[in-house]
């Protein structure tokens, strides 16, 4: 089971790596990046797995010599699911901060304004996520050290 933890831990650690390298630098460059959402949401896929790998051993009764293993395992859940929480009210505040009530109002504006607008949520989503994945990439690699006894 310990090798199972630590493999699941290691994949979820380089493909959030990678989801925040590559969405940091779309988000530093202002530019769509499809690449970057493959990629994170292979990671929330992955971080799926590492909690119910860590689950099983639970049920399982392998238990870590480090406690805190089942934080750093079943954490990244939570902040995915903050994450994805943050990026939805993403784009309210970028309506309201533009004076718009609804999505639809973008519609009656001007193409460039339209446009500047769909890239400044596009951008903060991006942003969201990115961050998400480099926190949820550290708590993999803590989860890959903590899982020794398993």
């Amino acid at each position: 089971m310990h090798t199972l933890i630590e493999v699941l831990a290691g994949i979820l650690a380089a493909l959030c790596g990678t989801a925040a390298l590559l969405g940091g630098w779309a988000w530093w460059q202002v530019r769509p990046a499809r690449g970057f959402w493959i990629v994170l949401r292979t990671s929330q896929a992955a971080a799926v797995l590492l909690a119910a790998a860590a689950g099983i051993a639970a049920a399982t009764g392998h238990r870590p010599d480090d406690g805190l293993f089942w934080v750093y395992a079943l954490v990244p859940l939570a902040v995915g699911f903050v994450a994805e929480q943050l990026r939805i009210v993403s784009a309210q505040t970028v309506l309201e901060a533009q004076g718009l009530q609804t999505a639809r109002d973008v519609g009656s504006l001007p193409d460039a304004r339209q446009r500047s607008i769909m890239v400044s949520v596009m951008r903060r989503e991006t942003g969201v996520m990115a961050l998400a994945a480099a926190v949820i990439c550290f708590l993999a690699l803590r989860a890959m050290a903590t899982a020794a006894g398993l």
